[in-house]
C-alpha cells in the first residue's frame, strides 16, 4: 500500500537549539567555500579549465565555488551517456527508482541545514526562505516517489471476454533539465527527479548563478544509488550548451523554469524537427508571472496589508509567484496602502547570514540594474511611498519598494520586474479589480482578500490564474497541497507537485491481447 504523503515541516528558528544548529551549518558551509566542482558525465568526474565562478550576492568578494563549464563536445558526450543509461534505467522497476528518491530525501533531511545554509550563501536567501526551499526539495522527492508507485500499473481500461487490454505508461527518453536560480534546490531537484523516477535519463543544466547547490544535489543522488549516466551534470552557457541540447535530435523533452524570453525561445527551437529526430519534443515550461493581490472593501485590511508585504518582499520578490501588484478597491485603498508602507518600513535588509535581516540581496549585477531601472520608471509613472534606494558597493541590495497610484496600464503594472517592488493601483469596485488583475500576459498566482462569498466565487471563476488563494498571500505553494503552475505566458500549466505532473514525462501505451 502506498504510504500517505505528509509534507516536510519548517524549522522554528525562534528555538535556540535550531538557531545554534543553523549557525553550525553556516560554519560548515563556510569551511568549504571556494572549492572546485567537476562535471558528472556517465558517472565520471570531468574537470575543465574554463569555470563558472559562483559568488555571494551579499558580498561579491566571496567565492562560493568554481564549477567546471561544459562545452558542446562535453554536452554531446553527456547525451551519449544518457542514451546508453536509458536502455537499462527505463526498464528498472518503478519501485527501485522510487526507492532512490526516498533514500535521497532521507540523506537531504539529515543535511537539511547544510543545504539551506549553502543557499543563504550562494543565493542570498534568508534563513526561513532557504529552509522552505530545502523542505520543498525533500517534498518533491518523496511525493514524486509515491506518485510513481501509484502510476506504475497504468490505468484501468475495459476488456472483453475474448481480449485483455492494458494501458501502461512508459518513459519518454532523454530530457534536458534547465533549472532556475531563485529556487536553486527545490525546483532544480523537483524537475530533475520527476524525469528520473519516471524512467528517463537527464542532462542537468542548472542556473550559472547557483551551480554549487546543484553539484551537491547530484552527489546526494549518486550516494542514494542512482546508476551512472541517469543524471549528467553539465552546467554551461545557455547560448552554447543550452541551445545545443535543446536542438539535439536525441533530446526527447525539455523541462525549463525561468524567464518568459528564454522559455519562448526554447519552445520555438524545440518545435523544429532536426535530421534524425523521430518525435516532436515535449516542452514543460514555467515562465514567470505578474501576480496580483486583490483587496475588496469588505476585507480584513490588516490581513491584506500583511499578505501584500510578505508576498511582495519575501526573498526580495525574486519568486515567479511574488505579489508584484496590489489592486485595492478605492474605499479602502488609502488605509491598506498606508498600513503596507508602515510594515515595509519595519523590514530590515542586509546579509542573510544574519537571522535578523528579513530581506537579502538580489541575485546579481544584471538583476540589480534591471530592478533599479524599473524603480526609476516607477518614479515617472507613480509615486514612491516606501523604499526606492539601492546599494551595490558590497552586495546587490535594493530596499523593499512600494510604488503607489499607478494606472492599470503602467509599465510597472504590466511587466515582470522580479525584485522587491510592488505596484499599488486603485479600482472603482470589485469587478474592475478583477479586470485589472487579468490585464497582463501572465496567469500564475493571485490572491483575493475578502469576507464576501459572492466576490470569492466570482474570483474563483473569473480570476484567470493557475494558483488562486483566498485570504492569504500569493506565495508558498506546498507540494501535494497546492499543485503549482500557471496559464498564458506563465507557462504550460504543468502543475509541479500535483497528481498529473509525472505524466508529462511519460507516454501511454495500449496493448491488446486476443484470446
Amino acid at each position: 500500500m502506498v504510504q500517505a504523503y505528509k509534507h516536510e515541516s519548517l524549522t522554528n528558528f525562534k528555538a535556540d537549539e535550531n538557531k545554534r544548529a543553523f549557525e553550525e551549518a553556516l560554519a560548515l558551509v563556510d569551511g568549504y567555500l571556494g572549492q572546485d566542482y567537476p562535471l558528472i558525465i556517465g558517472g565520471e568526474e570531468v574537470t575543465t579549465e574554463e569555470k563558472i565562478v559562483s559568488t555571494s550576492p551579499s558580498n561579491k568578494e566571496i567565492i562560493i565555488g568554481r564549477v567546471s563549464k561544459a562545452n558542446k563536445d562535453l554536452a554531446e558526450k553527456a547525451m551519449q551517456e544518457a542514451l546508453k543509461a536509458f536502455k537499462t534505467w527505463s526498464k528498472t522497476k518503478p519501485e527501485v527508482r522510487a526507492d532512490v528518491l526516498f533514500k535521497a530525501a532521507s540523506i537531504i533531511r539529515r543535511r537539511k541545514h547544510e543545504f539551506s545554509a549553502l543557499m543563504v550563501r550562494e543565493a542570498g536567501k534568508p534563513w526561513n526562505e532557504a529552509d522552505a526551499d530545502t523542505a520543498e526539495a525533500i517534498d518533491f522527492l518523496e511525493y514524486y516517489g509515491r506518485q510513481m508507485l501509484k502510476l506504475k500499473d497504468g490505468q484501468p481500461v475495459l476488456s472483453r471476454p475474448d481480449e485483455y487490454n492494458r494501458y501502461d505508461y512508459i518513459p519518454l527518453g532523454v530530457g534536458v533539465i534547465i533549472s532556475p536560480w531563485n529556487f536553486p534546490f527545490a525546483i532544480m531537484a523537483g524537475t530533475c527527479v520527476a524525469a528520473v523516477v519516471t524512467g528517463n535519463t537527464v542532462l542537468l543544466k542548472p542556473a550559472s548563478t547557483t551551480p554549487v547547490v546543484s553539484a551537491k544535489f547530484v552527489e546526494v543522488m549518486i550516494e542514494a544509488g542512482l546508476p551512472a549516466g541517469v543524471i549528467n551534470y553539465v552546467p554551461g552557457s545557455g547560448a552554447e550548451v543550452g541551445d545545443y541540447l535543446v536542438d539535439h535530435p536525441s533530446t526527447r523533452f525539455i523541462s525549463f523554469t525561468g524567464s518568459r524570453e528564454v522559455g519562448v525561445r526554447i519552445y520555438e527551437r524545440a518545435s523544429k524537427v532536426h535530421e534524425g529526430q523521430k518525435w516532436l519534443k515535449r516542452v514543460i515550461a514555467e515562465m514567470g508571472g505578474k501576480d496580483t493581490i486583490v483587496v475588496d472593501s469588505e476585507a480584513d485590511l490588516e490581513l491584506a496589508a500583511k499578505s501584500i508585504v510578505a508576498s511582495a518582499f519575501g526573498f526580495a520578490g525574486q519568486k515567479c509567484s511574488a505579489c508584484s501588484r496590489a489592486v485595492i478597491v478605492e474605499d479602502v485603498y488609502d488605509e491598506v496602502l498606508n498600513r503596507a508602507v508602515e510594515l515595509t518600513k519595519e523590514l530590515t535588509v542586509g546579509d542573510t547570514g544574519d537571522l535578523t535581516n528579513f530581506m537579502g540581496p538580489v541575485i546579481d549585477a544584471g538583476a540589480f540594474k534591471k530592478i533599479t531601472d524599473y524603480i526609476e520608471i516607477g518614479k515617472e509613472e507613480g509615486r514612491i511611498v516606501a523604499g526606492g534606494g539601492s546599494d551595490d558597493s558590497k552586495g546587490y541590495f535594493i530596499e523593499p519598494t512600494i510604488i503607489a497610484d499607478l494606472s492599470p496600464d503602467a509599465r510597472i503594472m504590466k511587466e515582470e520586474i522580479f525584485g522587491p517592488v510592488v505596484a499599488f493601483c486603485k479600482a472603482r469596485d470589485f469587478d474592475e479589480a478583477i479586470d485589472i488583475a487579468n490585464n497582463t500576459d501572465y496567469g500564475l498566482t493571485g490572491a483575493v482578500i475578502t469576507r464576501n462569498r459572492a466576490h470569492q466565487e466570482k474570483a474563483r471563476e473569473d480570476f484567470h490564474v493557475g494558483n488562486l488563494y483566498f485570504n492569504r498571500g500569493c506565495t508558498g505553494a506546498i507540494v501535494g497541497y497546492q499543485p503549482f503552475g500557471g496559464f498564458n505566458m506563465s507557462g504550460t500549466d504543468s502543475k509541479a507537485g500535483g497528481p498529473d505532473y509525472l505524466l508529462l514525462h511519460m507516454q501511454a501505451k495500449t496493448t491488446s491481447e486476443a484470446y
